[in-house]
C-alpha cells in the first residue's frame, strides 16, 4: 500500500512538472509575490520618509513634505483614529501601518496561493492519468474550499481587532460568510473570561478536515502548490 501511494505521489510531481497550466499559475502566483513585496516596500520608505520629515528642521508647507502626508494620511490617518479609541499614544501610527501592510500582503499571498492550490490540482486531476482523479477532483475542490473558509475567518478577526464596523462593506461580507459556522460555536464554546474561543475551535474543526480530505480524497495526491 505504501509503495503504491509513493508511485501515485511521484506520478504526480511529475504530471506537475508536465502541466503547462501549473505553470502558468506558478508565474501568475511569482508575478503577485512580485507586486506584494513591492507594495510593502514603497509603505516602509513612505513611513520612513514620513517620520524623517517629521522631525527634520523643514517648511510644514513645502511641496516634498505636502506631497508624503498627501500619499501616507489616508493609511496613517485611520491607524491613529484606532490607537486613539484603545487608549494607545498615536504616535506609533506609522509603525503600525508598515506591520499592517506586511499582515495584509501576507494574507493577500495566502488567499492567492489558496486559490491558485485549488485551481493546480483541479488541473492537475482533470489532466494526469493517474487513477483516481475524478475522487482528487472532489478532494481538491474541498480542501480549496475549507482553505479559503479559515483565511476569511483570520481575516474577519483581524478587521475586528482594528475594530471595523459592520457598515464597511467587506467587513459584512465577513461576516455573513463566517458567521453559519462561528455562531453555533459561540453559542456551545463558553468564552474564557473576555475572550472569544470560537475561532479557535473553528479552526481546529476546519483543520481535522483538511487532514481527512488529505488522508483520503488526495493520499498520494501533493496539496501545496505554491506556498
Amino acid at each position: 500500500m505504501k509503495a503504491l501511494g509513493f508511485l501515485q505521489a511521484l506520478d504526480s510531481i511529475i504530471q506537475v512538472q508536465q502541466n503547462s497550466a501549473i505553470r502558468v499559475l506558478a508565474a501568475a502566483f511569482q508575478f503577485i509575490w512580485y507586486l506584494v513585496v513591492a507594495v510593502i516596500v514603497s509603505v516602509i520608505v513612505l513611513m520612513i520618509v514620513r517620520f524623517i520629515l517629521n522631525y527634520a528642521d523643514l517648511n510644514p508647507f513645502s511641496r516634498p513634505v505636502i506631497l508624503v502626508r498627501r500619499l501616507t494620511d489616508p493609511f496613517v490617518n485611520p491607524v491613529r483614529r484606532a490607537l486613539a479609541g484603545f487608549g494607545i499614544q498615536p504616535n506609533g501610527a506609522p509603525l503600525v501601518v508598515v506591520l499592517l501592510s506586511i499582515l495584509l500582503g501576507y494574507f493577500v499571498l495566502m488567499l492567492t496561493a489558496s486559490v491558485l492550490d485549488t485551481v493546480a490540482g483541479i488541473s492537475l486531476s482533470v489532466t494526469g492519468v493517474s487513477a483516481g482523479g475524478a475522487v482528487a477532483l472532489l478532494g481538491y475542490v474541498l480542501y480549496g474550499a475549507l482553505s479559503l473558509y479559515a483565511l476569511l475567518i483570520m481575516i474577519r478577526i483581524i478587521f475586528s481587532w482594528g475594530q471595523v464596523s459592520y457598515g464597511n462593506r467587506v467587513m459584512r461580507f465577513l461576516v455573513n460568510v463566517t458567521d453559519p459556522l462561528l455562531l453555533p460555536l459561540r453559542r456551545t464554546v463558553p468564552p474564557i473570561g473576555v475572550f472569544d474561543i470560537s475561532p479557535i475551535v473553528a479552526f481546529i474543526i476546519i483543520w481535522l478536515f483538511q487532514a481527512a480530505i488529505r488522508m483520503t480524497l488526495l493520499r498520494g495526491w501533493p496539496v501545496n502548490f505554491f506556498m
